[in-house]
């Protein structure tokens, strides 16, 4: 099924290319709230403040009820029912404000870079996903007003980066009524008075940007009553001592040629100039883009080190980091670049492939051209083209590549190191066998002593040693998972008159487990979404595997009784196992080719998929079924 929610204006909601009525106002309230919280589970109290603008009404979760089902007959098992919750399983692309926000990110980092004026179009592209004030129809008053107003501050922020954009690119004349317009309706933003007054001095009119001036005092003063700030006066400060640094100076002319790689000079690392003519005329642009590490990074010191040693060796470096959803493969991977960044002085990306569906190689190679300098405009159509550029433009430099998120080898196989110089780190659930010449780091559960040292971190070392049992209990539950143990110890810590017990408690009811296993944007149910997402789109039949698996999730799996249930070839049936064994959805019982099991916290999710299937989707044969285990 192919969905596309828009939220940026009126809420629209198109299936397979077709617009559907959503419903009244609350139904649409109920579609937006869970579409803004997309992956994640929202309870019904939470719905109910999102849909009505005061005390909600008796029948609240009756309505909200009937509002989810029928948005499910639209939606299918897009939404999920949880217990007293919904969540709405969308893909970045499908959701209009996080597009917008994706292409906000990229046209701020081209802001930043020698030559602003390239993020024109990423920005323009930003502001088309808008059709008027977000929300727009929907009931006001309720908890969305705030997600509401952000996004309209968040597109005039936006309007007036492009501005800046466009200012840089000489467009000034053609500013001038957009920027009038802007101000007309919003007159209290300095930044845009700035530039129109910008604007008005590069065409000429210096007397008529003195006189914008004059009109920005004196509606700060009147509406406010406060003077300019300081960037405004000094604005106005210099134009009237005709500054020639405000000026426009149009960008130097483009280099067609593209020069041979700089080689690095013997037992020199990183020689080559972090400057240098590339194709397009774009200048090489040293980028630093890896994220910010854990503070709180306990274990996997030798997992560290061996990623750490791969990158520091010679020839061609690439690195993949695998493991089980949720053991901290991204925190190892940015922890290892951070190590051996200063070993990568031409510069060090990081891509992350997220939730989307999963993404071509031509899109990543896009990703890293821009990063490395190639303006948008200038990246080639063909994948070929693109993965020619990119070995041309990386031969003997020292750059670092960290790619999260991957699905499959192909997303990355173009970006393999052709020859000494740059280094890649790929994460990912799965082995990527395909990859040839690549070292693998596989990490396992956390060790017990690491798993109470990270919840010590988080949550105090004195709350675990006054209830020893009770932290041993809450450890085994959390199975060894990093991001488990980091969503138990946030919670504890953010409760400080709870006691370990207490969590325990609500953590062994299996039904709740997942529920309680989320915080903010720290969810393990989002982790096992996404990991189940890429399975389904290679092997439909495994989603309809783990949830049939969820309808006992303790037993051991015989693939032969599967399959026949399945009504699937034995052979079909090992193909998914093989599938589901590489993401760590399920582990093997015993050798052999039988006695499969699903690991702890999947069996959670397993159980979920395998309610929803009894909820919305009819039985999976209707003859006599036989039972799972021998």
């Amino acid at each position: 099924m192919k969905l596309q929610i828009r939220l940026l204006g009126s809420v629209e909601l198109c299936v397979d290319d077709q617009v559907v009525t959503p419903g009244a106002a609350k139904r649409r309230a109920v579609l937006a709230g869970l579409a803004l919280e997309a992956n994640h589970s929202v309870s019904l109290s939470r719905l109910a403040d999102m849909v009505w603008s005061d005390v909600p009404p008796a029948s609240a979760v009756a309505n909200l009820r009937s509002h989810a089902a029928a948005l499910r007959r639209v939606l299918g098992d897009r939404l999920v029912a949880r217990p007293n919750a919904y969540a709405l399983r969308l893909s970045s692309y499908e959701l209009d404000v996080t597009e917008f926000h994706r292409l906000v990110g990229e046209g701020r980092a081209l802001l930043r870079t020698a030559d602003p004026a390239s993020a024109v179009g990423t920005l323009t592209a930003a502001l088309a996903h808008w059709r008027g004030a977000s929300g727009d129809g929907l009931p006001w008053g309720t908890a969305l007003d705030n997600r509401w107003a952000s996004l309209d501050e968040q597109r005039l922020q936006v309007f007036e980066e492009l501005a800046d954009a466009r200012l840089a690119a000489g467009e000034h004349g053609h500013l001038l009524p957009e920027l009038r317009g802007h101000l007309a309706a919003h007159p209290l933003r300095e930044r845009a008075w700035a530039q129109l007054m910008l604007a008005l001095y590069r065409c000429g009119d210096v007397p008529a940007a003195l006189t914008v001036y004059r009109d920005a005092r004196a509606t700060l003063e009147e509406q406010l009553g406060i003077e300019p700030g300081e960037e405004l006066v000094a604005l106005h400060r210099a134009m009237l001592d005709r500054c020639s640094e405000l000026a426009y100076t149009p960008p130097p002319a483009p280099v067609t040629t593209v020069p041979a790689p700089v080689a690095p000079a013997p037992g020199v690392a990183g020689s080559a100039s972090p400057m240098v003519d590339i194709a397009g005329g774009v200048g090489w642009t040293v980028p630093r883009e890896l994220p910010a590490g854990l503070v709180t990074f306990i274990g996997r010191g030798r997992e560290t080190g061996e990623v750490v040693a791969a990158l520091r060796g010679t020839g061609p470096t690439t690195v993949v980091v695998t493991g089980a959803f949720g053991t901290g493969k991204t925190a190892l991977a940015v922890r290892a670049a951070h190590a051996a960044a200063a070993d990568f002085p031409d510069g060090q990306v990081f891509v992350e492939l997220g939730n989307q569906a999963p993404a071509t190689s031509g899109e990543v190679l896009a990703r890293v051209l821009r990063a490395i300098g190639v303006a948008p405009g200038d990246v080639p159509a063909n994948t070929d083209e693109r993965a020619g550029w990119f070995r041309s433009l990386v031969a003997g430099r020292r750059l670092l590549l960290v790619v999260d998120g991957v699905t499959r080898a192909a997303q990355v196989r173009p970006l393999l190191p052709a020859g000494p110089g740059p280094g890649l780190v790929v994460v990912g659930q799965r082995r990527l066998g395909s990859l040839d010449g690549v070292r693998r780091v596989t990490l396992r559960p956390l060790a017990t002593a690491d798993a109470r040292d990270l919840l010590a971190a988080l949550a105090g070392p004195e709350r675990l040693a006054g209830d020893p049992v009770a932290t041993g209990e809450l450890l085994r539950l959390c199975a060894g998972s990093v991001l488990a143990l980091r969503v138990a110890g946030t919670r504890l810590a953010a409760r400080p008159g709870q006691s370990v017990a207490a969590l325990v408690g609500q953590f062994a009811d299996g039904r709740e487990r997942l529920d309680l296993l989320d915080y903010e944007d720290l969810s393990v149910r989002a982790s096992l979404d996404t990991a189940v997402a890429a399975v389904r789109a290679d092997d439909e039949v495994a989603g309809r595997l783990l949830a049939l698996l969820g309808a006992t999730p303790d037993a051991v799996l015989q693939p032969e009784r599967v399959a026949r249930q399945l009504g699937i070839s034995a052979a079909r049936m090992r193909r998914t196992l093989d599938d589901l064994a590489e993401a760590h959805l399920v582990k093997a019982h015993r050798p052999g080719p039988g006695g499969h099991l699903l690991p702890a916290l999947v069996r959670e999710y397993a159980a979920e998929l395998a309610a929803e299937r009894t909820v919305v989707a009819p039985p999976l044969t209707a003859r006599r079924v036989d039972p799972l285990v021998a």
